[in-house]
């Protein structure tokens, strides 16, 4: 259930890419790994943790990070959705986190971010303060997780 909601979030365009934050990479990374059209890319960044996800497609790059102190590496305006999974809540550093989020979306591009049902008004508030726009709660889905969206806006905050 829960994988079929996320699908229902994006739309998968031509050259299409998403960046997947996690710290178990798993069947949601390989659903998103198959909507990934044929010149897009998924780039997983695994912190540490369980990762039971393959890559199958030679685009898929990842990125292992082997402590929750240490930033991710992505190009700016590269990503067209971000997912945060597990990790946020868990970093040393969340609003570095999704500072870098913000850096590597292009313009008016999604982030998503899938938390704990009590964490959701925290995400809210820190996406907030990181300068994303258009935040919403999705309803609460499967496993008590909670889906929180905001888009990165052209000429708003740190939009440029």
């Amino acid at each position: 259930m829960l994988k079929s909601e996320l699908i229902d979030l994006f739309a998968v365009q031509p050259g299409f890419k998403i960046l997947d934050i996690t710290s178990h990479a798993d069947d949601i990374t390989q659903m998103l790994e198959k909507q990934i059209p044929q010149d897009g890319r998924l780039s997983v960044v695994m912190y540490e943790g369980e990762h039971s996800f393959t890559k199958t497609l030679q685009s898929t790059r990842t990125q292992s990070i082997s402590s929750l102190s240490r930033p991710f590496r992505a190009l700016p305006r590269d990503n067209d959705i971000v997912f945060i999974r597990d990790v946020l809540d868990r970093h040393t550093h969340p609003e570095k986190i999704l500072e870098l989020a913000y850096t590597t979306l292009a313009n008016a591009a999604t982030i998503v971010i899938i938390s704990d049902s009590l964490k959701a008004q925290i995400a809210l508030q820190m996406l907030d303060r990181c300068d994303f726009r258009a935040i919403n709660i999705v309803d609460s889905m499967q496993h008590n997780l909670t889906v929180v969206t905001g888009k990165k806006m052209h000429m708003w905050g740190k939009g440029l």
